[in-house]
C-alpha cells in the first residue's frame, strides 16, 4: 500500500472540499463541516422515487450537447429537454424488448441499438428530472443519500456538477456518446451519499448518463429508486480494518483500514500488550482515496512488539475508532499451528462468502492467518463488493494475517491495482532488476532493446509492490506471485520507443512472467524454511473446461519442481482438482514425492470441469488425484515440524455437485511429510509414509564402452568413498565381478566384453557394504557403435 496523491475533488463551496466515493459500490461526498445555524426548522425529505418521479429521456444514439459549448451542457438547469422522452422508472431492455435484465424488468423500454446499425446498441442514454426547494432551504440541507441500480455503468450530475461515477474509469470526456463498465452480468446497485454544496433555491436539476459496456452488450438497465435530503451529516466509524504480515512477523505488523470521515488525512493505532495497561499511539500514512470513494485509507506498520505475545489494538481517525481487536505476534520456536487457504470469493459476496468464512473459522478457530487466490471481488472498482468481502473476513481479516494474491477480477475496472494496494500492505521485497537474474543483462547497454527492456523492469519494479511479496512465518515461507497478464498494466506511459522483433515489448506478457519466474527462483534458493507454499490465481494446470495457461506453465512449473515447493494453491477455474507431476510418482501406491498442485473455489461461481481422460493435466505429463464441480470448499492445512495436513471441506453445494457429500463434510486429505535430511512424501489419507531408508554408501561409479575388434566392451569403475574398507558387486547383463575388499579412496574395475558391435544403451547396478550397511545403486551406459 503506497500512497497515490491522485485523490479526485470534484466539489469545492466556501473553501469545504468535497469528493464522491464508492461504498458498497457507495459513493459518499461530504462537505459543509460547519453551518450556520438554519432560520426555520425542516425535515428529511425524499425528492426522487421510482413510482412518483418522471424524468426526461434520450435513448436515440444522438449528442444532447452537439452545437453547445461544453459537453456537460445538458446536465445544467438551463438546458432545454422540451423535445426528449418522458416515462417513469425503472428502463431497461433485453435485446431490443422489454424482458427481465437478470431479476430486474424495467416498465419502460429504452430503445437499444442505433438508428440503421443493425444490433450495434446505444453507447449512452440520458436522463433529467428536477426537484424544488424554497427559498433559504438549500443552505440547511447538509447531506444527500440515495441509491442507483445500473447495467452498465452509470454518472450522475446534480446542477451541473458531477457527484458520483460507478465503473465509468473507461470514459475520456471527448464526447457524451462513449462505451463504459465492465460486463459485470446482472445490474449492480450502489448507493451514494453527497453534500448539500450542490442544492440551490429554486429548481435542482439530477442528470443521469447510463453506458453500454460494448456495442453487442445484450441489455441495460437503470432504477433510481430514492434520492433523499437530510439535515445532519452522516460519519461511518472506520471499516476493512485488515492485519497483513511484514517481513518479519515476530517483532511487527501491518495494519490498514477504511477511514469513515472524508476530509481526514490523519489516523493513529492505540496498542498494548493484552495482558498490559500502558497504551501507545502509532501514527498512520494517509494512502489513497479510490474508485470515486471520499473515504481515506490508511495504514501503519507496528514496530518494536514482542515475539509470541498477543496485543490489543484499535484503530481511528479524529476520535472515531474501530472496535478493540487482538492479535498474537510469531513465535519462532513453535512449529505448530493452521492457516485457511481460500479459492476465488468473487461472487455471492453478500450471501456464500459470509458463510464460507464462518465456517472455515469455526473448524479452525486458532489460525494464524489464511491466504487467498486471487478474485477475492467480481470487480476492481466497485466498492460495494470490496465491503461484502470485508464483511465477510470481519473477524477473522482483523485478528490474523491475511496473505491475498490478486487475480484478473481486481484488475476490472481498476487495472492499476488502486484499490488493492489501498486495501492491503504487504512486504517490499518483490522482484526487481537485482532478482531477474539473466534476464538483467538485457538492460544492459544503451540500445533501444536495452533501454526498453530496462523502463520495462524498473516499472514492473514498482507495479509488483504488495502484488508479489513473501513472508517467513514459523518455518513456513509464504510466497504471492501475480499471475495476471495484461498491457493495460504492464506497459508504462511513455516507453521508449524501440522498433524490430527483438524489442520486449511485443513479449511484455511472457517477461513478466519470467520476471517473477527469476524472483522466484532467487529466494527458493535463500530460503532457510524448512516448508515453502506458494499462492497465486490462474493456474500452471487448468482444469476447467476450455482453459489452458502455457505460458505460467512453461516458467514456473520448472521452478517448482526444482524446489520441490510443497504447495501450489491457485484459485480461478471455480471447479476443484488437486494432483502432482508425474515425474514425481514413486513405487509406493498413494506416494509422491514433489509439488501438489490444488485449484479450489470459495465463492458462489461454478464451471464445468475439462474432460477426465483429455485435459490440461493428462496434455502436460500430470495427473489429477481428485477433482469435482458444483460445490464451494475452504482448506484447513495444519503445519507441524514434520508435516504438513491438508484437508479440505464442503461448504455450499449447488444442484450440479459432483459429490454426495453434505455440507461441513471432509471432500480431501492428504499430508506431506518432511524429515531433516529434506527426504519428503506426499501420502493420500490413510497411507502410511515409506520407512526411511538406510542412509546409501558413498560410492562413485563410472561406465565408459570401447571398441576392441570390431566388439564392444564395457567398463565399470567403482571408487570407495566411504572412511574405511567396503565390498563391491558389479553386476551387469555381460557378467558379475567381486570385490571382497576395496580400501578407502581405491576402486574396484570390471570389464566386460559384450561380443556385441552395435551396443543399445542399458543399466548396470553396484551393490556396496561395509558389513553393518548395505546399499544398491544403478548406473546407465551409453549406446555405442563400433
Amino acid at each position: 500500500m503506497r500512497q497515490d496523491p491522485r485523490a479526485t475533488t470534484w466539489l469545492k463551496r466556501t473553501g469545504v472540499g468535497a469528493m464522491a466515493l464508492a461504498l458498497f459500490g457507495t459513493t459518499v461526498i461530504t462537505g459543509q463541516s460547519a453551518l450556520a445555524a438554519p432560520e426555520t426548522d425542516i425535515e428529511d425529505q425524499t425528492v426522487i422515487t421510482t413510482a412518483d418521479t418522471e424524468w426526461k429521456f434520450l435513448d436515440d444514439g444522438s449528442d444532447p450537447a452537439a452545437g453547445l459549448s461544453s459537453l456537460n451542457a445538458w446536465t445544467e438547469n438551463d438546458f432545454d429537454d422540451s423535445t426528449w422522452k418522458n416515462a417513469k422508472g425503472s428502463f431497461g431492455a433485453k435485446n431490443g424488448s422489454l424482458g427481465a435484465v437478470g431479476p430486474y424488468t424495467p416498465k419502460t423500454l429504452l430503445n437499444h441499438y442505433l438508428p440503421e446499425q443493425g444490433k450495434t446498441t446505444v453507447p449512452t442514454y440520458f436522463f433529467r428530472t428536477s426537484f424544488d426547494l424554497e427559498a433559504g432551504q438549500a443552505d440547511q440541507y447538509v447531506e444527500l443519500s440515495g441509491e442507483a441500480t445500473y447495467d452498465d455503468a452509470l454518472v450522475i450530475w446534480v446542477n451541473g456538477t458531477k457527484v458520483a461515477g460507478f465503473l465509468d474509469d473507461r470514459l475520456t470526456g471527448e464526447n457524451n456518446q462513449e462505451y463504459a463498465g465492465s460486463s459485470n452480468g446482472d445490474p449492480v446497485t450502489s448507493t451514494f451519499r453527497i453534500p448539500a454544496d450542490v442544492l440551490v433555491d429554486g429548481e435542482n436539476t439530477v442528470a443521469v448518463s447510463l453506458h453500454q459496456d460494448r456495442e453487442v452488450s445484450s441489455d441495460i438497465y437503470l432504477d433510481f429508486p430514492e434520492l433523499s435530503l437530510h439535515t445532519t451529516e452522516h460519519h461511518e466509524p472506520p471499516s476493512r480494518v485488515i492485519l497483513t504480515p511484514t517481513e518479519t512477523p515476530e517483532t511487527s505488523q501491518y495494519v490498514s483500514w477504511l477511514g469513515g470521515i472524508a476530509n481526514e488525512e490523519t489516523g493513529v493505532v492505540e496498542i498494548r500488550e493484552t495482558a498490559g495497561t500502558e497504551v501507545r499511539s502509532i501514527d498512520a500514512r494517509f494512502v489513497d482515496r479510490v474508485n470515486n470513494n471520499p473515504l481515506p485509507h490508511f495504514s501503519a506498520e507496528l514496530t518494536g512488539l514482542t515475539p509470541a505475545t498477543s496485543y490489543t489494538y484499535r484503530v481511528g481517525n479524529a476520535g472515531s475508532y474501530s472496535p478493540w481487536y487482538t492479535f498474537k505476534t510469531a513465535d519462532p520456536n513453535a512449529k505448530n499451528f493452521q492457516y485457511i487457504y481460500f479459492g476465488d470469493a468473487q461472487i455471492g459476496l453478500d450471501t456464500t462468502w459470509p458463510k464460507v468464512v464462518k465456517q472455515a473459522m469455526a473448524a479452525a478457530p486458532n489460525i494464524v492467518g489464511s491466504v487467498h487466490a486471487g478474485d477475492l471481488i467480481n470487480t476492481g472498482s466497485n466498492e460495494t463488493e470490496w465491503t461484502n468481502w470485508f464483511k465477510g473476513m470481519k473477524d477473522s481479516g482483523a485478528t490474523t494475517n491475511v496473505m491475498a494474491a490478486p487475480g484478473n477480477h481486481e484488475y476490472s475496472g481498476d487495472n492499476k491495482l488502486l484499490a488493492w494496494k489501498a486495501n492491503f500492505e504487504y512486504p517490499g521485497n518483490n522482484p526487481s532488476v537485482e532478482t531477474a537474474g539473466e534476464l538483467a543483462k538485457l538492460t544492459v547497454g544503451d540500445t533501444p532493446q536495452a533501454i526498453q527492456y530496462r523502463a520495462l523492469f524498473e516499472h514492473w519494479t514498482e507495479f509488483a509492490k504488495e502484488t508479489v511479496y513473501f513472508t517467513d512465518y514459523q518455518g513456513v515461507r509464504f510466497i504471492t506471485i501475480n499471475a495476471t497478464r495484461s498491457t493495460g498494466f504492464l506497459v508504462p506511459d511513455n516507453l521508449p520507443a524501440c522498433e524490430g522483433s527483438d524489442c520486449p515489448a511485443g513479449n511484455v506478457s511472457s517477461l513478466w512472467v519470467q520476471f517473477q519466474a527469476a524472483w522466484l527462483d532467487h529466494i527458493l534458493e535463500d530460503s532457510d524454511s524448512k516448508w515453502n507454499v506458494v499462492t497465486f490465481h490462474q493456474p500452471v494446470y487448468s482444469a476447467s473446461a476450455g482453459r489452458n495457461e502455457p505460458v505460467l506453465r512453461e516458467h514456473w512449473v520448472p521452478v517448482f519442481q526444482k524446489h520441490n515447493i510443497d504447495l501450489v494453491q491457485m484459485g480461478h477455474d471455480h471447479v476443484y482438482a488437486r494432483g502432482y507431476h508425474n515425474s514425481n510418482t514413486t513405487e509406493h501406491e498413494g506416494v509422491t514425492d514433489g509439488p501438489v498442485y490444488v485449484v479450489s473455489n470459495s465463492g458462489a461461481k461454478h464451471y464445468d470441469l475439462a474432460p477426465a481422460a483429455d485435459n490440461v493435466w493428462t496434455q502436460n505429463d500430470a495427473t489429477q488425484v481428485l477433482r469435482g464441480r458444483g460445490f464451494t470448499t475452504y482448506q484447513i492445512i495444519d503445519v507441524t515440524e514434520d508435516a504438513l495436513t491438508y484437508k479440505s471441506y464442503v461448504a455450499e453445494k449447488t444442484s450440479t455437485s459432483t459429490t454426495d457429500l453434505a455440507v461441513g463434510d471432509l471432500w480431501d486429505e492428504f499430508t506431506v511429510t518432511k524429515d531433516e535430511a529434506g527426504t519428503k512424501w506426499v501420502t493420500e489419507a490413510g497411507v502410511k509414509a515409506p520407512e526411511e531408508a538406510e542412509p546409501a554408501l558413498a560410492v562413485d561409479v563410472n561406465t565408459s564402452v570401447r571398441c576392441l575388434a570390431g566388439k564392444a566392451t564395457l567398463t565399470v569403475a567403482a571408487t570407495n568413498g566411504e572412511a574405511g574398507p567396503i565390498s563391491l558387486k558389479i553386476v551387469s547383463d555381460f557378467g558379475t565381478k567381486q570385490f571382497n575388499k576395496v580400501n578407502s579412496g581405491k576402486k574396484g574395475t570390471a570389464a566386460f566384453s559384450t561380443r556385441q558391435a552395435e551396443l543399445a544403451e542399458g543399466t548396470i547396478s553396484v551393490e556396496a557394504s561395509d558389513g553393518t550397511t548395505s546399499s544398491t545403486q544403478k548406473v546407465d551406459f551409453a549406446a555405442t557403435g563400433c
